[in-house]
Formats: C-alpha cells, structure tokens, sequence
C-alpha cells in the first residue's frame, strides 16, 4: 500500500532508504527522546521487522519520502502497542524523521494519512501515541492530531532514573471512512 498526500509518499521500503534511514536513527539529536541510538545492524533489522509486519497484517510504518524530490525522510505509521503500556491491544501512531525534515509539517502530514488507514481500512475507532513527557514536539503533534492526554506513566523497559522513563500517551477516536 502506497499513500500519498499533498507533499510526501508513504510506501514500502526499499533497499535505498537502508542508509540514510540508519544515519538518522545513529544522530544523538534525533535520537534524544528515544533511549540509545542504533548502529546500521540494528537499524537494518528494524527495516526487516517492519517489512515483515507489512506482510502479515498489510500495515506498519512506510518509508516517507518527499515527494517533489524523492529524499527519504523517515518513518511514519501504525504500530500495535504490546501488553504494559496505555492503550495495549490498540494501535500507536508514530514516527521519527530525519532532523532536516523538522518543523515543516511532515510528522502531522503523514500522521494523518496512518490515521485515515487506521479507521478506514483497518475499521478502527481510536489510536494511541506515545512519547517521552521530555518530547514536546511529539507532543505537538499529537494534539495537531486531536489527540488529547490520556495518561503518565513509567516506561517499563527504560531503567528507574532514566529522565527517558517518564512517558505520557495520547488517545483519539476516528472516525469511520
């Protein structure tokens, strides 16, 4: 499934978005609200991963490109939140973008278009987002979304005392395409 709005695509991923999706998820200042970087094995394995969600359950996180230019940018897309955490059972949208793509409007704009995959073809009636309570950017997008907080809570997979722990989730209700 490909998507497209007014100035990105979203698609399936290819074997050239491998290096420079690694050079973001390698940048520390990308990378600040998340709890390590990844080295290129580690950013691979997560293309694959996400490859393989694409071919079981025909949604994930697409490759994001501009499309005027062809750039790869990032990632936006669905995800399921696994049991422990705010909204387990439903799904997350999320993304993660290259820092030259910042503060354009790309995350909403492709945020928007997961949402309308997610209440039309998948049928579902709300979505979550999740971040760390440092993350006031993310958190601007998902209130641009019309999310609204839902909860706070300790990460459990980030150590006690890690400023990172602190997480607050967002949740919306869609609407039926």
């Amino acid at each position: 499934m490909t998507l497209r709005t007014e100035r990105l695509i979203m698609r399936r991923w290819r074997e050239s978005d491998r290096a420079p999706f690694a050079a973001l998820n390698a940048d520390p200042e990308t990378m600040r609200f998340f709890p390590a970087t990844l080295d290129r094995a580690a950013s691979d394995a997560m293309v694959e991963s996400i490859e393989a969600r694409f071919d079981r359950h025909g949604f994930g996180f697409w490759a994001l490109e501009v499309a005027a230019t062809g750039a790869f940018i990032g990632l936006t897309g669905l995800n399921p939140l696994p049991d422990g955490l705010p909204g387990a059972g439903q799904l997350e949208v999320g993304w993660r973008l290259a820092r030259h793509a910042w503060h354009r409007g790309y995350a909403t704009e492709a945020a928007r278009a997961a949402l309308g995959v997610a209440a039309g073809e998948l049928g579902r009636t709300e979505i979550w987002s999740l971040t760390a309570v440092l993350n006031t950017p993310s958190q601007a997008v998902m209130r641009r979304l019309g999310l609204t907080e839902a909860a706070r809570f300790d990460h459990p997979r980030i150590p006690p005392g890690d400023p990172l722990r602190p997480q607050v989730a967002y949740r919306g209700l869609l609407r039926q395409a």
